[in-house]
């Protein structure tokens, strides 16, 4: 049975329908939005896996090229890895899903999205989070849902939502949200410095739709939704936990409230556990998996009363204190900016590179090919928390984090006008407790302006935690690692001075209210404050002259009907101005130019010939020529850059000229007059310049 629900949404019908795709799934629906439809499907296995301790939860999200009428970029004319766009859409419905799993259910679990077909306007990606959530509501999958998803733009003040692609070029806000239907669950976004109390309001804006689209899963899991499987319940052995508090409790109480570094405190937990496991071993035997959980759900339960009654965390902080800061700039000498920002135990060491046109990356995907010319890549190594670990290429972690740096840093570059370079940052995370992403926000900045990049303000990130019980809340500022795993939120807030550029927020448990939301946000911005202000101690304007070691660029334009010129048959003039002045050079359709040279000198040349090149002879005007090519009746002189006129033989000196050999020979400079334009041709005069000049004896050219 085909079962189809819509609702209007932005002023476009939004619908969800099952029962005609994917029929042995658990669940399936295509969602559609316009012309944008996404297919998405939920399967579970039957049982966990014996002794399975986590959910194993997978999110893939993909786009067809023939949703877009499109080939796949490249030779092999098929989908092959996850592009970036894929893996950070398939974040975006993992992160709001997985907490409205029931804690007990471990049964591996699958969710993929496959976007069917694209209008060009309107993005898949929310779409795909609310398939996910309908797919699982109307399956027989444990599922606290539903929840939704959707996008907010602003435009001349005003919340747009859902906005299309080219509305986005428009909007200072680009805001994912995700939510149930009485609280928020996910944030994701970017702004142009918009302060707390407008993200506020956008979020509020993002909720009354999500209502909405609740509401629509709703009326669909009524008519076509299977019965829930039982979630496996695990009891726990009251006599094993009371006999384990006997044991650790006074023990773990001195170390969750002493203040150790985090290898020390990993060290003694570990220490504590053993000991626990050793001493039980005979009267509970096999049970060394369920005396470990007990005892991390000690430590959860030890950590969030102290901080909850007392405000006292793990490091001995009180919930609004941003831990020790240091800085260093320019470490790296072949580098052209390098910044070393270290926070407790969390340290990013960051690298600037400037590169030309030809660095730009290009992106291909189911809109217009486009390039970028500022990217931030984020490098999280497992010795950064003392492990071991693959280097298999770059995680989904790893993206992520990236991408939202790069976010809260993209708005603050200079325009391309002001700042031709294409710019790389980036960050290798060597100490993690705590975020490392908000490093690299501080440590990106601070590097931009350690090589130069007229960068318009400073930036800073700062991760905010909770620990909620019932109506009981702590908001902790700058969060551990250990407090973001045992904690209920990770939310992260990056801005200047002036307002917030980008914004991400996890939660763990099923929502947080807007009065938790407006707490967090004014604590973020205080300890954002507070970074910035000891960002500016170490530098608080960018270096006013770029590193020797960056490339030169000189920018100039030209009408578009003259790039012809400067290209020439088969690229031969471009080609063989950048052999002439060891430069690269590259021109936009528009006419725009960009010379790039490790000497500026040289590119300051190659402007100055392109001006020349480029420039409409005018009658009386002096050129300072090289001559060409000598025949009987004059030479020929260029006088611009593959530009020639003739200097007649009658117009080389005052008096007769007998043989124009006698004065000139090929290669020689001569200045001349432009004294005639006819059909194109260009008539030169030597003579004009010598009766300017009172001069009417001959004068031969300085060889």
């Amino acid at each position: 049975m085909i079962v189809r629900k819509e609702v209007e949404i932005g002023g476009k019908i939004y619908s969800i329908e099952t029962g005609r795709f994917a029929k042995q799934s658990n669940g399936a629906v295509m969602v559609r939005y316009a012309d944008t439809m996404v297919l998405v499907t939920a399967v579970a296995t039957e049982e966990a896996k014996e002794d399975q301790d986590f959910f194993p939860l997978q999110v893939e999200y993909r786009e067809k090229t023939s949703a877009a009428g499109k080939f796949p970029g490249g030779y092999i004319k098929r989908e092959g890895r996850p592009t970036e766009k894929e893996i950070l859409s398939s974040r975006l419905i993992d992160r709001p899903i997985r907490p409205l799993f029931p804690e007990n259910f471990k049964n591996e679990t699958q969710v993929i999205a496959f976007v069917f077909s694209h209008d060009g306007e309107n993005d898949a990606d929310v779409l795909a989070a609310v398939g996910a959530s309908a797919a699982l509501t109307i399956s027989d999958i444990p599922f606290d849902g539903p929840a939704a998803e959707v996008r907010v733009g602003r435009i001349n003040g005003q919340f747009v939502i859902n906005p299309t692609i080219q509305q986005l070029k428009e909007s200072d806000v680009e805001l994912v949200v995700a939510g149930t239907s009485d609280s928020i669950m996910m944030v994701e976004g970017e702004s142009k410095e918009i302060n707390e109390s407008e993200l506020l309001e956008a979020l509020k804006f993002a909720h009354e739709e999500i209502k909405k689209i609740i509401q629509l899963q709703i009326d669909l899991r009524n008519e076509a939704g299977k019965k829930k499987r039982d979630a496996k319940v695990v009891e726990v052995d009251e006599t094993l936990k009371k006999d384990i508090y006997d044991l650790a409790l006074e023990k773990f109480k001195v170390i969750v409230y002493s203040v150790l570094a985090k290898e020390e405190r990993s060290a003694k937990n570990k220490e504590l556990v053993e000991f626990v496991k050793t001493s039980l071993a005979e009267k509970y035997p096999e049970k060394e998996k369920a005396i470990g959980e007990i005892l991390h759900d000690l430590e959860k339960e030890l950590m969030r009363t102290r901080i909850l009654t007392e405000g006292i965390r793990l490091d001995g902080r009180n919930t609004k204190q941003i831990r020790p800061i240091t800085i260093e700039l320019g470490l790296l000498p072949r580098t052209h900016g390098s910044a070393l920002f270290t926070r407790g135990e969390t340290q990013s060491l960051t690298t600037v590179t400037l590169g030309t046109k030809n660095d730009e990356q290009i992106i291909d995907g189911l809109v217009d090919e486009y390039t970028k010319k500022f990217m931030l890549h984020y490098n999280f190594p497992p010795f950064s928390v003392g492990e071991v670990g693959r280097m298999s290429g770059v995680g989904r972690r790893e993206i992520g984090h990236g991408n939202l740096a790069e976010r809260a840093l993209k708005i603050l570059m200079p325009a391309e006008e002001v700042f031709p370079y294409t710019v790389r940052v980036n960050s290798d995370i060597l100490e993690s407790n705590g975020s490392s992403s908000m490093a690299t926000v501080c440590a990106g900045s601070l590097g931009l302006m350690d090589a130069g990049v007229p960068l318009k303000k400073p930036c800073a990130g700062i991760a905010m935690g909770l620990v909620k019980e019932g109506n009981q809340y702590a908001i902790l500022s700058d969060i551990l690692g250990n407090e973001d795993h045992l904690g209920d939120m990770d939310f992260k807030v990056t801005g200047t001075v002036d307002g917030i550029t980008a914004f991400q927020m996890d939660i763990k448990i099923k929502g947080i209210s807007f009065e938790i939301m407006e707490n967090a946000l004014a604590q973020a911005k205080e300890g954002r404050l507070h970074i910035l202000g000891i960002m500016g101690e170490a530098i608080q304007n960018p270096r006013e002259s770029l590193s020797p070691l960056a490339p030169r660029l000189i920018t100039m334009k030209v009408d578009q009907d003259q790039i012809g010129l400067i290209i020439g048959p088969g690229g031969k003039t471009i080609q063989g101005m950048q052999r002439l002045f060891g430069v690269d050079i590259n021109i936009d359709d528009d006419g725009t130019i960009n010379i790039a040279s490790p000497n500026k000198e040289n590119a300051t040349k190659c402007k100055e010939y392109i001006r020349k090149m480029t420039a409409t002879p005018e009658v009386g005007e002096v050129y300072d020529g090289i001559i060409t090519k000598i025949m009987d009746f004059g030479a020929f002189v260029e006088i611009l850059p593959g530009k020639e006129g003739l200097l007649h033989i009658s117009q080389i000196d005052n008096k007769r000229v007998n043989k124009v050999t006698d004065y000139f020979k090929e290669g020689d400079k001569v200045t001349v007059k432009l004294i005639k334009i006819e059909n194109g041709k260009f008539s030169l005069s030597r003579k004009e310049l010598l009766k300017e000049n009172g001069r009417d004896t001959q004068i031969v050219e300085e060889k």
